[in-house]
């Protein structure tokens, strides 16, 4: 069953969605605002052990003065500055356990693990946005002015984490790599473009990228059904139509890709119904990066087998 383009045509689309125009100018203010905020950087030992590792609750400042926890991994008595990697959740999930970063640890790999603000975790969403705040983080500020939307404050809280990742004790800032599967693929994916810094980066079927062709395709459903909801609700006969999906372009990760630097791996199933094979092929074709794609032809939005194994293998190669 075919519910895409053909994989020739994929690995040549270039995207849907536009890219505003002063699309470069847009993140410059943002990463120039991200500066101009003291991180605040505080750490804490968490209630878990492991004979093998150091377990810290991490929290810094971000954009709007949220406070924006993370869980951070170090092998137990590393002195020596090794490698690391930034790792990025799900859409609306959390950090998880900490058992699931101790083979990094046990690898040499000092993790840290974002919890989005206003998600599954413990992070503060400040919010203070004008129109919808119902449902959804994709539309959350699209009635407001551009520099309101949510992503962007989420993937200014990649970056942060991933500079406070280079600055620690026991992390050479030339070895840190970031990864996560849908949204945490587009977050590692943005993580990159605006740090470029990072060195190696995998992602899973990211989210976030190329909306207006999800919504060509009547895909905007399940992660995505908050652009449905938002056309049925605040703009029923689609006048602002066009105006919309051009403000979703600063946050559409497929605008950002050709920024990134990272030797990227993508995991994707061509099968996907949750994020079309097109929108992940759009963001990876602009990458100019090393760059490799590894295809599922017969899975979706699910585990993919393997892919652990090739994250990790990836990623020792720092």
């Amino acid at each position: 069953m075919l519910i895409d383009m053909p994989l020739e045509k994929l690995q040549t689309y270039a995207g849907t969605n536009p890219r505003p125009a002063d699309f470069d100018e847009y993140w410059q203010r943002a990463l120039d605002e991200l500066d101009a905020t003291p991180p605040e950087v505080s750490m804490e030992p968490a209630g878990f052990s492991a004979p093998h590792a150091e377990c810290f609750d991490l929290f810094f400042t971000g954009t709007g003065g949220a406070r924006v926890h993370a869980k951070l991994v170090r092998p137990h008595g590393a002195r020596a500055a090794g490698p690391a990697v930034v790792h990025f959740h799900g859409y609306t999930g959390s950090a998880g356990d900490w058992a699931g970063y101790l083979g990094w640890a046990g690898a040499g790999f000092v993790s840290a693990a974002l919890d989005c603000r206003g998600q599954g975790g413990r992070s503060e969403d400040t919010g203070g946005v004008r129109g919808n705040t119902h449902h959804g983080h994709i539309v959350r500020g699209l009635d407001d002015h551009e520099d309101k939307l949510l992503f962007r404050q989420i993937f200014l809280d990649t970056v942060r984490l991933a500079r406070i990742v280079m600055d620690s004790d026991g992390v050479d800032p030339d070895r840190v790599g970031a990864t996560g599967a849908s949204q945490g693929g587009g977050l590692s994916l943005a993580c990159a473009a605006l740090e470029p810094r990072i060195r190696r980066a995998v992602s899973i079927y990211p989210f976030l990228s190329d909306y207006r062709r999800v919504w060509e395709m009547d895909l905007a459903k399940g992660a995505y059904q908050e652009l449905q909801d938002h056309f049925r609700r605040h703009d029923p006969a689609h006048e602002r139509e066009t105006a919309i999906f051009e403000r979703l372009g600063y946050i559409d990760i497929h605008n950002l890709s050709s920024r990134i630097r990272a030797d990227t791996l993508m995991l994707t199933g061509l099968m996907d119904q949750i994020c079309p094979p097109s929108t992940q092929f759009a963001a990876y074709n602009a990458i100019s990066a090393p760059r490799a794609m590894v295809i599922y032809p017969d899975f979706g939005h699910e585990n993919l087998p393997g892919a652990q194994d090739r994250v990790f293998t990836h990623m020792l190669e720092l």
